[in-house]
């Protein structure tokens, strides 16, 4: 695992784009406001022109994360979804870490984050009514995110979003854990919030 995913704190920006198909990030150290990791995601051509129809939530992803140097972090994919999404997060060497089931019938989104060999390791849950996320591991926070205003402009004529990725202290450093986490903020905006 990438020592990168040790921080605590990670500002994700979404990029800007009007009238785009896929879905690029920026990650930064909100501390020093420096960029420490970018996430890009490689479409084909008819999921492209998917993407602008009423079938953009059935569409595949997959977004790669890495760091400002190029070498990968993880992975975040899925394939086509009809009803629930499941959604793998794969380590820098391409190997499964684990992955998010999509609770069915879930107001503001649910998901179960399982390991490798489908074990829960948290739930991550949210509010309908906002863009606040936590991941409980039974009444145990382990990270939070949570929305933040781009300013009125971004806000309605592009489809980014900002969001702060903050997690607990009481996580251990270089825990499987921490790529799950790392990986549900971008399953939160491609799977519940598109």
């Amino acid at each position: 695992m990438n020592d990168i995913l040790n921080r605590n704190l990670f500002f994700v920006k979404e990029q800007v784009g009007f009238l785009k198909a896929s879905n690029n990030y920026d990650i930064y150290a909100p501390e020093t406001n420096a960029m420490i990791m970018s996430c890009r995601e490689d479409l084909g051509f008819f999921t492209k022109l998917l993407r602008f129809t009423d079938f953009k939530r059935m569409t595949p992803f997959n977004i790669e994360i890495k760091t400002t140097t190029g070498e990968r972090v993880l992975t975040v994919k899925r394939g086509v979804s009809l009803f629930l999404s499941t959604v793998e997060v794969l380590d820098e060497n391409g190997v499964l870490v684990g992955r998010f089931k999509q609770k069915f019938f879930s107001i503001g989104g649910k998901f179960n984050v399982l390991d490798a060999n489908d074990n829960l390791v948290c739930k991550l849950k949210g509010k309908w009514t906002s863009w606040d996320f936590q991941f409980m591991k039974g009444d145990t926070e382990l990270a939070q995110v949570s929305k933040k205003w781009a300013g009125m402009g971004k806000e309605l004529f592009t489809t980014a979003d900002n969001y702060m990725l903050s997690i607990n202290e009481s996580v251990a450093k270089d825990a499987p854990v921490r790529m799950l986490i790392l990986g549900a903020v971008m399953c939160i905006d491609m799977v519940l919030k598109e």
